[in-house]
């Protein structure tokens, strides 16, 4: 679909419309000798405001106000936005940065709501910055997007008056808001303050307090006994540590939640769209009960994407509202869509809105007059659902991603409805819940780890699907038509030596090249180059390094065994101890007695693993030490070491002779790791008590050294010996290892069980598989 140009709701020439002001000459000398501070410039629209300004208007000085972040300094963080590729013609002309920032940018270091002395000299405020989230936590909506812009306004009037507090000057504020502060209305919206009674302070004052009050409630008994049972089921294996910082993570983010949701219902009770929305309205009456005597302009873009032409086609830092959609469709991963189709999806260019917001500062506004501009293309140029789907289908039919078997398949849209869509995520969520439950019942095994990955994949899509539609649901139906009739005025009277550099005239494109030339290539190609190189990394391995000689001495591996060195479990390498001093009568007896504990036994090793290895072990009660190792050494050696991963035997070996410290770390019982003792240097084990005469009594010299338990030897023993940890290493395959694993610098998940794979995945860790064959079936036993 091209561009369907069509006139806006009453032209700006026809009487009795509003008329703005118009520019009276070219913007550069209409602005010349003045400065500008700006917020926001790190953000999307105000840094190409800064390239304008720097490139189009030699004879301005600008101030930008930018918060420091970490241990970056406000200049710093400048410094680097000058070093970007945009800003090289300009830097260049300076002769350097440096030379760039002390002709014309000054740095004011500050943050809103904690807003510095601004310069007295300053004769424009662009304020640009602001929470942009369409679902940020309600308080930060308002501290941000109201609380500061009163701070900053603060500031503007203490710079621009005496002592008194009288200005002494008339500074020209320029504030950027939204085109959805019209809320949930419908129809026109006119360029206009929009009509409402709602008192912005007592909604600041509420907002900031629910953070208070929804604090407390997420430390009252009630809510942590939820969020601490919820970190219980998947982390109390690994213990209470872990468990704890699983509990507080959650807790911190049911804050954030609720916040989010306090902040939707406000905004949609009082008739906005979201606190996004919501927030920016209460913005614009701070500005209108503060600005009384100043000149003020409210610019209100729609939804900003990529640059038609500037700084070059397709400019664009970040995701913007639509792009995570775009991907989601090329990806296959958007099977249907609940918008109207012929609702407007109301788009502009951002150089567009960049240069509209130069020439509102070269107007001249009449003081305690606000004036109102809608940066917007539905007025006259609109794009509907449908012809943004056929032209994002149009361009991936042509530029298809890639899944490894050929071209991802390109959904059909037939846009049913919001109704239907949502009733099919509710049952596929429902769906892939009960199927995670079911494997979490499931053996080991390549196969579950596939199942799990490929459920996996289905939940994040299920999620982003549901995140995207609830975020952006109500403007899918939206039915809003902004008026632009002062925009087109501004841009009529654009000096003829301007309207091809500071052009906005947003019937002036085509949505074909825009759309399936300009943008998607803007937001899918960089995407496309960053899955190439993740592939690239994946391919080399995050953690499981190529092992280097260590000239220090103060690197470690520690290894667990069952299921990581051994493919075998504490069951089975009892019954290898227990049932060749038997009869086979005795030994149908004793694997009758084990089968019968086994459901105990799964649900002890469910909970704590460390409670099942003692319920284990306490079955040796009565079996003499020395008779069991001598057992192992002169039978039971060969049939552990055919068990044995021969890619585990490969690696322990590497790390001896890259002269690292090399450590068995595990809970089964000391006699089954002897014939493992001349591959490590260290061997931690669980050691059977014993009574006077060598029998075992059944109970462990101590606790078994299981979970935290690892993590916490581990450090010692570092901390002991001088090793650096940072640059060790530790192989482990179940999820009770975590923190072993998150010790070191290098974890690695061998043939891991679903939760440890996931961990991993999130983590950025290396996932290998150590098979182990043995000629001889499981189910031999060696002979006493």
């Amino acid at each position: 679909m091209g561009k369907a140009p069509r006139s806006s709701f009453g032209a700006a020439d026809i009487a009795g419309v509003h008329t703005p002001p118009l520019l009276t000459g070219r913007i550069k000398d209409l602005l010349a000798g003045k400065k500008i501070v700006m917020t926001g410039v790190t953000g999307f629209i105000g840094e190409q405001i800064l390239w304008k300004i720097l490139t189009e208007c030699p004879d301005v000085r600008t101030g930008v106000l930018v918060r420091p972040k970490g241990s970056v300094t406000a200049e710093q963080r400048v410094t680097s936005l000058l070093k970007k590729k945009i800003f090289a013609d300009v830097v260049a002309a300076a002769g350097s940065v440096e030379a760039l920032l002390a002709s014309r940018v000054q740095v004011i270091e500050g943050d809103l709501p904690r807003v510095p002395d601004l310069p007295g000299d300053l004769d424009i405020l662009v304020h640009c910055a602001g929470d942009v989230s369409f679902d940020p936590p309600i308080d930060q909506a308002f501290m941000t997007n109201v609380v500061g812009t009163r701070a900053l306004l603060t500031k503007l009037r203490e710079a621009c008056s005496d002592a008194d507090g009288n200005l002494t000057k008339v500074p020209h504020y320029v504030h950027i808001s939204t085109a959805y502060t019209a809320g949930r209305r419908r129809g026109p919206i006119p360029e206009a303050a929009h009509i409402h009674d709602v008192d912005y302070e007592v909604e600041s004052a509420a907002a900031l307090a629910m953070k208070e009050h929804v604090e407390a409630r997420s430390r009252s008994s009630e809510q942590l006994t939820v969020l601490r049972k919820q970190a219980e089921r998947l982390h109390r294996r690994a213990g209470y540590l872990t468990t704890s910082e699983d509990t507080e993570r959650r807790r911190t983010e049911w804050v954030k939640q609720e916040l989010v949701a306090a902040g939707t219902e406000r905004a949609r009770s009082l008739g906005w769209t979201d606190v996004y929305t919501f927030a920016k309205a209460m913005g614009e009456r701070v500005v209108a009960d503060m600005c009384h005597d100043m000149q003020v302009s409210v610019v209100r873009p729609a939804i900003v994407e990529s640059s038609l032409r500037f700084p070059h086609e397709g400019w664009i830092e970040g995701f913007k509202m639509a792009d995570p959609l775009i991907l989601a469709y090329g990806r296959g991963q958007l099977p249907e869509f609940p918008a109207s189709p012929d609702a407007v999806i109301d788009i502009i260019p951002c150089d567009l809105v960049v240069n509209a917001i130069m020439a509102v500062c070269a107007t001249q506004p009449t003081v305690g007059e606000p004036e109102f501009y809608h940066c917007s293309s539905g007025a006259r140029n609109p794009l509907t659902f449908r012809g943004i789907y056929q032209h994002i289908r149009s361009y991936f039919s042509k530029h298809p991603y890639a899944d490894g078997q050929g071209s991802v398949p390109l959904a059909t849209w037939n846009f049913p409805g919001a109704e239907p869509v949502e009733r099919k995520l509710w049952f596929a969520a429902k769906g892939t819940a009960i199927a995670n439950r079911l494997l979490s019942f499931a053996p080991r095994g390549e196969k579950v780890r596939a199942a799990a990955t490929a459920l996996d994949k289905t939940t994040k899509q299920l999620d982003f699907l549901n995140k995207y539609l609830s975020l952006y649901g109500e403007y899918l139906q939206s039915e809003l038509h902004f008026v632009d009739d002062c925009t087109l005025a501004l841009h009529r009277s654009l000096d003829e030596a301007d309207t091809d550099t500071f052009s906005f005239d947003s019937a002036s494109f085509d949505w074909t090249h825009y759309i399936e030339d300009v943008h998607c290539p803007a937001v899918t190609n960089p995407v496309r180059r960053m899955e190439a190189a993740r592939k690239r990394r994946q391919a080399r391995s995050a953690t499981f390094k190529d092992l280097k000689p260590s000239t220090s001495g103060t690197v470690l591996a520690a290894f667990d065994l069952d299921g990581t060195i051994m493919v075998t479990n504490v069951i089975e390498t009892y019954l290898w101890l227990r049932l060749p001093e038997l009869s086979v009568m005795e030994r149908a007896a004793e694997v009758s007695r084990v089968v019968a504990q086994m459901p105990n036994y799964l649900a002890a090793e469910r909970k704590d693993r460390g409670v099942f290895l003692r319920q284990v072990y306490r079955r040796y009660e009565g079996a003499n030490l020395a008779d069991m190792e001598r057992f192992v050494d002169e039978k039971l050696a060969p049939h552990i070491l055919d068990r044995t991963s021969a890619d585990a035997l490969r690696r322990i070996r590497a790390h001896r002779e890259a002269g690292h410290t090399t450590i068995l770390i595990t809970g089964v019982i000391r006699p089954l790791t002897r014939p493992f003792e001349g591959l490590f240097d260290h061997i931690v084990a669980a050691d059977l008590g014993t009574d006077e005469n060598g029998n075992c009594t059944g109970f462990l010299t101590g606790p078994p050294m299981v979970g935290e338990s690892r993590s916490a030897w581990l450090e010692h023993y570092a901390a002991l010996h001088g090793m650096d940890l940072k640059q060790s290493f530790a192989y482990a395959d179940s999820h009770v290892d975590l923190p072993m694993l998150r010790t070191v610098g290098n974890p690695v998940a061998v043939s891991p069980d679903i939760g440890l794979m996931r961990a991993a995945r999130t983590s950025g860790w290396s996932i290998i598989d150590w098979p182990a064959t043995s000629p001889q079936p499981r189910w031999k036993l060696p002979t006493r």
